[in-house]
């Protein structure tokens, strides 16, 4: 069978979901036209326009860069069905009334490619009964395909077969939605809401049941189910803001209408709650009205409160005591949320246990095997684990042997006893449903593998569940060459491998992947093994960030032993560093997932080539701590500047440089690896990986083809400045900032010494000056600056507070 390729997406329906799906297939590179219906006033093309539109607006942004909502092509369904014909699939996104998919379906039957594959984004109608209106040519090629909100941030995309889906059809579209979207798939039963939703919404109602029977408010119970729990920050109820009231009471009204008692034993616990029926009724319908739960007054943020029917003052914390008890290993996490004396941790204990009782009892319904759930919950609603694992973690049979107690009590939402394959069997044997064999399919009455399809092979180290010991750890795999406890150096290349291919692997362990002394000294030691034995290296950790820059903590110790002159042999061989990276005798690949700041981002500037995950946030921040870029950041500015203006036909270097040093002297960070290729952090011809599992594959192959292709180290070479007439005009600029008020006056003082050395000092316009000349400038600013009681001030707030101090 020939490869199937997507050359271009109709994502039908310009509505919330619809919009945003086709902006993330813009920010991957995939053609897209949004259709919606015909405006009737105005152009035709009027709804799409203005939901096109929108997508400039919102936050966070569905778009890697705004200006790409350009590339957006614009289409409705009376002047454009014939543009149908192009496009090898079609994503129906339209609002979820059954009745107006099946009406769309039959009008665009006709027109849709034979090759192509329709897929509905129905967050839980049957994509069976979707399916019964389409031609039978179709049929095989239909499917749901879920994304969750907003699908450029979150990672799970469920996919729901029909009897009639060919399962080629399904692996296509799972390699085209992980490797080409960057999404973590999951396939679901065509069962009512599918997984996530089926669990998660039921999840939610249950917490909103128990917040009832323990007379929490909502602000406590958002402080004890966001990250404390290990969950979405945003908790319980500022979660349901975000999603949408109104689309929450639809997804609950899924349920209502598709279970019954007989088909679900939990169903009575899925009525509406009555805050959010009196919501709806006001229509304070969640964040996009500024009003749902929460409302936020000036700088206050307002909970609402039922019985008064209006908003009150909100932000209350739950006792320190049970923060205290969720950081305790989960088996005693548990015990003590179960014996707990007060309402919030019986609370926490109860929305547990009914997590696991409902995900246990449903296991064979909704999906195929356990790591669905787990996986789900992971992706769709932001969990760091799973029901089935932390349950897993906690002791399978003790933690078993209390949710049957309570059942037996009367505690838990339903009589419905625990599946017997919960206490023997397999499952019982194992100490939990994951193992290295697979994870328990309840309808198979097995263990069943992941599913084996070639685009796995790219993710070398895949999103590993608890108790999946047969999938690698990158912290230990391969062979260890050195390690110390700021850096391991290793290689896939052994017995064959066809990952390895001669490339050296260095990953930072330290917390954040902060570049301190040690790490510097161990990437130096790696760079001469490299170039002894290896064809490149690759710099690379399993974990996000990619790096925050040098080491504050490990900084200001020498700084207050040894003064300024402690801190420019720091600089000096954090400089160095840089350098041998950028000439080094063999390719050096920065792989960069989430933050590279600081000289984080100079450690990729410097690298030969920079492979980065699309959300990467890359970008000079020193200034926020008061001090400068000063491991080759300014200096990657200026050369930068004069190769682009070598590039073009312009003779004045100040255009070309006045963006790098816009985003070094207010610390702009792209907020995708889109926009930190504007802010010319990456480069035309580095590559954006959509998969963050897949990045070091791509990093390993782009070093291989580098070394191939007979890549040499770049000449070092004198390059044109502004000089002093570019110093005076940005001066002037920031003159003008400080007189304006939008700027201290040691943000200035920053800011003229950022541009005195990307001006390259006293000297004329156009004057060449070297890399170590720069390089000079920036450590002689650096350590000035260092001396300052206003950048103590700064950083002090940083390492105490996580935020920068303006002064």
């Amino acid at each position: 069978m020939s490869r199937f390729q997507v050359k271009k997406v109709a994502v039908l329906g310009a509505g919330v979901m619809g919009a945003q799906i086709a902006a993330h297939l813009v920010n991957v590179k995939v053609p897209v036209v949004l259709f919606d219906l015909p405006a009737k006033e105005g152009p035709k093309n009027g709804i799409v326009t203005k939901a096109v539109e929108g997508l400039k607006k919102l936050k966070p942004s569905p778009l890697g860069v705004a200006e790409d909502a350009a590339l957006i092509q614009q289409a409705n369904y009376e002047e454009h069905m014939h543009l149908l014909k192009e496009c090898d699939l079609v994503i129906e996104a339209i609002a979820e009334r059954m009745d107006w998919k099946l009406d769309l379906y039959t009008k665009i039957a006709p027109h849709v490619a034979k090759h192509a594959i329709l897929a509905s984004n129905t967050s839980g109608l049957s994509i069976t009964k979707l399916s019964e209106v389409l031609p039978e040519s179709i049929k095989p090629r239909f499917c749901g395909i879920h994304f969750f909100n907003p699908p450029r941030y979150m990672t799970l995309v469920e996919l729901i077969n029909t009897p009639t889906t060919q399962p080629e059809v399904l692996d296509q579209l799972e390699a085209f939605v992980t490797s080409g979207l960057g999404k973590g798939v999951v396939r679901a039963h065509d069962t009512p809401n599918f997984v996530a939703n089926r669990v998660g919404i039921a999840g939610m109602l249950a917490t909103m049941k128990e917040v009832e029977n323990f007379g929490l408010t909502f602000d406590v119970v958002d402080d004890l189910t966001g990250k404390k729990l290990g969950r979405a920050s945003s908790g319980t109820f500022r979660t349901a803001d975000v999603v949408g009231l109104d689309t929450m009471a639809h997804v609950i009204k899924t349920l209502q209408d598709n279970l019954s008692i007989e088909t679900d034993p939990f169903y009575e616990s899925f009525g509406t709650p009555a805050v959010l029926k009196k919501l709806l009724e006001l229509g304070n319908l969640g964040q996009k009205a500024k009003a749902g739960f929460y409302k936020k007054v000036g700088r206050d943020v307002m909970r609402f409160d039922l019985e008064a029917e209006e908003y009150v003052p909100g932000g209350q914390k739950a006792d320190e005591v049970y923060a205290r008890m969720l950081k305790k290993p989960a088996a005693e996490r548990l015990r003590l949320l179960r014996n707990a004396e007060g309402a919030p941790g019986q609370f926490l204990w109860a929305i547990l246990r009914n997590s696991f009782h409902y995900a246990a009892v449903h296991l064979g319904t909704i999906a195929d095997n356990a790591r669905d759930v787990d996986q789900a919950m992971r992706w769709g609603f932001g969990m760091k684990q799973g029901p089935f694992e932390l349950w897993q973690e906690a002791g399978w049979l003790d933690v078993a042997k209390m949710i049957q107690e309570d059942i037996d009590a009367g505690k838990a939402l339903s009589n419905a006893p625990l599946p017997e394959w919960v206490f023997r069997g397999p499952v019982a044997e194992a100490g939990g449903v994951h193992t290295a064999q697979g994870s328990w399919s309840a309808s198979q009455n097995k263990f069943v593998p992941r599913r084996q399809l070639p685009v796995y092979e790219r993710q070398i180290f895949p999103e590993a569940l608890l108790g999946e010991s047969n999938l690698p750890d990158w912290r230990t795999a391969g062979t260890t060459i050195a390690e110390s406890k700021a850096l391991r150096t290793w290689t896939l290349d052994e017995d064959g491998s066809p990952f390895g291919g001669r490339v050296l692997i260095a990953s930072i362990k330290n917390k954040m992947h902060a570049i301190s002394p040690e790490v510097m000294e161990a990437l130096m030691e790696a760079l001469e093994l490299a170039e002894a034995e290896y064809q490149g290296m690759v710099i690379w950790s399993g974990d996000a960030p990619f790096s925050v820059g040098a080491d504050l903590e490990a900084t200001m110790p020498a700084f207050v032993v040894g003064g300024a002159d402690a801190v420019e042999s720091i600089e000096k061989e954090l400089q160095n560093l840089m350098m041998r990276i950028r000439y080094a005798q063999v390719p050096v690949v920065a792989a960069i997932h989430g933050m590279a700041l600081g000289g984080g981002c100079e450690l990729a500037v410097y690298s030969a080539k920079r492979v980065a995950h699309m959300e990467s946030y890359i970008g000079l921040v020193e200034v926020g701590v008061g001090l400068v870029p000063g491991a080759g950041g300014l200096t990657y500015i200026a050369r930068r500047a004069a190769e682009n203006m070598a590039a073009s036909t312009g003779k004045d270097i100040l255009p070309f440089l006045t963006e790098g040093f816009t985003a070094a002297a207010m610390a702009k960070v792209g907020t995708s690896a889109l926009e930190s290729r504007k802010l010319g952090f990456l480069l035309e011809s580095d590559i954006i990986v959509p998969h963050k599992d897949e990045l070091l594959f791509v990093a390993i192959n782009e070093a291989k083809s580098m070394a191939a292709s007979g890549w040499r180290a770049p000449h070092k070479r004198l390059f044109p400045v502004a000089g002093r007439s570019g110093l005076a005009t940005i001066k002037a600029q920031l003159v003008n900032m400080r007189d304006g008020g939008f700027i201290s006056a040691y943000d200035f003082k920053i800011g003229a010494m950022i541009a005195e050395v990307v001006c390259g000092g006293d000297v004329d316009a156009g004057a060449l000056v070297s890399e170590e000349y720069l390089l000079t400038l920036e450590r002689k600013v650096f350590c000035h600056l260092i001396a300052q009681p206003k950048t103590h001030e700064r950083i002090l707030g940083m390492l105490s507070t996580g935020k920068p101090v303006r002064n």
